[in-house]
């Protein structure tokens, strides 16, 4: 993996070879995955543990998850840009230990929510952290670049995590896979303060205020390419989330697979860190609007193909056509998600910390009320997941679009 270029107007030289970097900034992210899809295979235990008796409750474990990024983001990103890349992330891996505790002992689904929160809002800080890092030294399409290749080593965490949570149930119980979490949570830490230098300099860090906050975000939220990016990725994401949170009762439930559904998640987050890949190795040469284009009817155009199956199979279309059909619709997830995320951040510069918490916490904002929207409609049949991809697919071209017709700001 060659050393990407390095960009112009970059605040500080990268101190670290790509192949590490892009590792240590993909464990920086991943424990928001980690955090979500190693709970897939517990969530039927958890249900008997706690008493759960509405099986969609369950899905809130991983849905209200975001529901703390979104705050833990509008948090950090100011706190980023103040203190420092290096304060933020201890800080959010010390509030993140915290919940994993609380979830740890919860005896209730509501206290176990509230750790799921607490989690998540500390998970924020190195997730928010990483990205600033990352556009601190990367702008345009070589950051577009640099964030495919994180996203395909990332994508191995979601393709892992399940039959990871899944070996811990065999031997532990459901609690053990977050204790797992402050392991990898304090290895992360070390990992990163003996190998990452601070990249955002004490005289470009931005003091904190309320004013100087106010007017930071006037000038994102008023940034309307920014706002159309970000609401783009916030729908799409939206009706996977709802994939997401309801995988489990898709293929435990409904497709009655049983110990493979592993096996099923891991093939399906293979073709996000596919395409991931095939990203990262013709947006140099593309661009991240073409390709964004093309993923997005490609998006609709083998969505529309799914819901057709669900209308003529009466909700279950066959499983191998099922697996077929949303492999292929998720490697166009992936070509997005990079991108959508670049685009929204390249117009930000030195507001970089904040702009990520804000087009984190708005996306997520956006995309959970997706996602339990469409996941309170799932109960035997597919169907109301097809119609969530299809719909929240044409609200998120239309986003795009706009997007594309807005003026850059100079």
């Amino acid at each position: 993996m060659a050393n990407a270029p390095f960009t112009n107007d970059a605040k500080v030289k990268p101190a670290l070879g790509l192949a590490e970097f892009v590792a240590l900034m993909a464990l920086m992210t991943s424990l928001v995955a980690l955090s979500i899809d190693a709970m897939l295979p517990a969530l039927n235990q958890i249900a008997l543990d706690l008493a759960i008796t509405d099986p969609q409750d369950t899905h809130l474990i991983v849905s209200l998850f975001f529901i703390g990024m979104a705050f833990g983001q509008l948090y950090f990103g100011p706190v980023s840009d103040a203190k420092g890349r290096r304060f933020t992330i201890i800080t959010g891996l010390l509030i993140f230990g915290v919940g994993t505790i609380v979830c740890m002992f919860a005896e209730s689904l509501t206290v176990l929510l509230i750790g799921r929160v607490i989690q998540a809002f500390g998970v924020s800080g190195p997730r928010i952290a990483a990205l600033a890092v990352i556009r601190d030294q990367y702008k345009g399409e070589a950051m577009a670049r640099v964030m495919s290749f994180i996203m395909m080593v990332f994508i191995l965490v979601p393709m892992l995590a399940p039959s990871f949570g899944q070996a811990v149930l065999f031997w532990f119980s459901w609690q053990h896979i977050f204790s797992s979490f402050l392991v990898i949570g304090f290895l992360t830490g070390i990992w990163y303060f003996t190998r990452q230098p601070e990249t955002l300099p004490k005289h470009k860090r931005v003091p904190f205020s309320w004013k100087q906050l106010s007017i930071s975000s006037r000038y994102i939220l008023s940034n309307k390419m920014v706002m159309f990016y970000t609401l783009a990725m916030g729908f799409v994401f939206g009706s996977f989330l709802a994939y997401i949170s309801a995988s489990q009762t898709v293929f435990q439930v409904i497709y009655d697979t049983g110990e493979l559904f592993p096996l099923y998640f891991a093939l399906l987050a293979f073709s996000i860190g596919f395409a991931s890949f095939i990203n990262g190795t013709l947006v140099m040469r593309l661009g991240m609007r073409k390709l964004c284009t093309w993923a997005i009817f490609g998006w609709l155009g083998f969505t529309t193909i799914l819901l057709i199956m669900c209308l003529v199979y009466e909700g279950l279309p066959p499983l191998n056509a099922l697996v077929s059909i949303l492999f292929a619709a998720f490697f166009c997830i992936g070509i997005l998600f990079g991108n959508l995320n670049s685009m929204a951040m390249q117009p930000l510069g030195d507001t970089a910390g904040l702009g990520a918490a804000i087009i984190g916490s708005l996306s997520s904002m956006v995309s959970v009320p997706v996602a339990v929207f469409v996941g309170s409609f799932i109960d035997e049949v597919m169907t109301p997941i097809a119609i969530g991809f299809v719909g929240f697919g044409v609200i998120t071209f239309l986003f795009f679009w706009f997007a594309e017709r807005t003026p850059t700001k100079v």
